[in-house]
Formats: C-alpha cells, sequence, structure tokens
C-alpha cells in the first residue's frame, strides 16, 4: 500500500506549501520515495482523490472537542458537524469559541478532547499559535468532500484511508519536550539542527516506540535535518505513524474514540 505522510498548512503557498512524504513499508522498514510540495488547496484536493489503495497520516486535527460541540448545539454526528464548521468563516469561528472561553477560568479557558490531553498536542479549538482549528476547519471538510474512510469518523472509500497524526508525539520520543523546529528564521538555530540531527538518527535505527526503520539516502536526510521549520521531517514522522498503523488491528485505534473528537494515531489509550 502506498503511504503519505501530510504536513499540513491552513495557508498553504509556494513559501509555505503543503508538504507530503511518500514511501511504503517493507517488513519492518519504511521507505521514503518522494516529497510532494503543493501550494494551494486545489493541489491537494487532487492529492486526496489520486486512486488508492494508499493510506496517510495527515498532521491537522480531524474533531473537535464534545464538550465544544455540545456547548454550541452542533450536529452530533461526525459528517454534519464538519459541514457546519465548513459554513463558518475564520471569523464567525474566532466569535463562537471566544464567546465559549470568556467565562472559563484562567488555565481552563480552552475544552480539550481526550487525545490532545494524552499526546500533549494544542486544542483543536484554538486559533492561534498555532492556528489548529484553522487547519481543521481547511482540512476536515476536503476529507470529507473527497470521499475519504476516516476510521472512527466516517466511512467512505476504503481504498483511500486517512488517519489524523501527529509528528510531535514521535518526535519527543527522542529528543524529549525540547524544541527542533521553528518558522522563524532567528530561532533556526544549531541546537535545534542537532535534534532534528538525533531524531533523523532514531528514525534510522529504529530507535523509538513505533520501532520501524527509515531507509532515505544520504541527501534526503540532509535536507531533513538542515530545514529549520521541519515541514519535510515532520511530513516523514507522520509517514512513520501511517506505516505503523498500516499493519496494527483498525490501524492502531482504539476501540473506544469518541466519534466526534477522533484520536490520534498511535498515541496510547489512557484511562
Amino acid at each position: 500500500m502506498q503511504l503519505f505522510g501530510i504536513d499540513f498548512t491552513s495557508r498553504p503557498s509556494p513559501r509555505k506549501p503543503i508538504t507530503v512524504a511518500m514511501g511504503r513499508r517493507h517488513g519492518d522498514t519504511i521507505v521514503l520515495e518522494q516529497v510532494l510540495h503543493l501550494d494551494s488547496f486545489a493541489a491537494f484536493e487532487q492529492q486526496l482523490r489520486q486512486p488508492g489503495p494508499w493510506l496517510a497520516a495527515c498532521d491537522f486535527p480531524f474533531g473537535l472537542p464534545r464538550e465544544l460541540v455540545e456547548s454550541l448545539g452542533w450536529p452530533q454526528a461526525w459528517p454534519t458537524l464538519i459541514q457546519r464548521l465548513h459554513s463558518q468563516t475564520r471569523a464567525q469561528l474566532v466569535a463562537q469559541f471566544k464567546a465559549f472561553c470568556a467565562p472559563r477560568p484562567a488555565g481552563n479557558k480552552f475544552a480539550h478532547r481526550r487525545c490532545d490531553l494524552i499526546a500533549r498536542s494544542s486544542p483543536s479549538m484554538k486559533w492561534v499559535n498555532p492556528p489548529v482549528a484553522f487547519m481543521l476547519l481547511e482540512g476536515a471538510p476536503r476529507l470529507l468532500a473527497a470521499g475519504i474512510s476516516l476510521p472512527g469518523l466516517s466511512t467512505g472509500d476504503p481504498q483511500r484511508i486517512a488517519l489524523e497524526g501527529y509528528p510531535a508525539l514521535l518526535a519527543r520520543s527522542v529528543v524529549g519536550s525540547a524544541s527542533y523546529k521553528s518558522d522563524e528564521k532567528a530561532k533556526q538555530t544549531a541546537e535545534r539542527e542537532a535534534r532534528r540531527a538525533q531524531i533523523v538518527a532514531a528514525l534510522q535505527a529504529g530507535a523509538h516506540p513505533l520501532g520501524l526503520r527509515l531507509v532515505l539516502n544520504e541527501a534526503w536526510a540532509s535536507r531533513l535535518i538542515a530545514e529549520g521549520s521541519a515541514d519535510q521531517l515532520d511530513a516523514v514522522l507522520c509517514l512513520m505513524q501511517a506505516g505503523w498503523a498500516v499493519t496494527q488491528a483498525n490501524y492502531g485505534l482504539p476501540a473506544q474514540i469518541d466519534p466526534l473528537e477522533g484520536w490520534i494515531v498511535s498515541t496510547p489509550w489512557a484511562d
């Protein structure tokens, strides 16, 4: 099966494209075959409609916290929820989310999905630093429109499967909470580059919780280490999550996940 790891952005452009790492699993190895740079949503939509079989791990949230959905009175089924979300402008979305947050105490302003709390990812309703709510707004409706199968959320083409990925989950297993990337040139330090080198070496050795070895040539390894924003490395980390999921029962997803919130692939279930 073709595997994709997708590093997403809510405003794709030639300067900051959607990055797609393509590869395949052979035994306990993931072979990196190609990296695509999609500088528009039209190009992303075309990529989603590529015939299967393929499985993608996408670095953007697929769902919203149930607490938020119920508070807003939004639909309780994922497809209609995403259609409702898609009807909102960014300004309308932010206004409603701010109204939800306003009366809540400091330190508990945002509602969280269960998987975000375990994976330590940003709340999927967060609209700044990083604006993952806008990534959800731009990404999930396009998955739905493309008719892709989203295990636990929506039934679509069984030959085209998308899972929610989170590259930092795998990266942290190697470098802890230390930062390995920045979009700001001034923060693209030698220390962050050294951490990217550590991550790439761990992926190549299979020295991480997924246990798979990344196979790539020296030129690609150098590119992943050199890129300060780590967009390509994040796409490859998602590729590794896709490669792990493809051989797992139910793609490694817990049986009891909330069908509104979804789940980040390779995040362990915790009571």
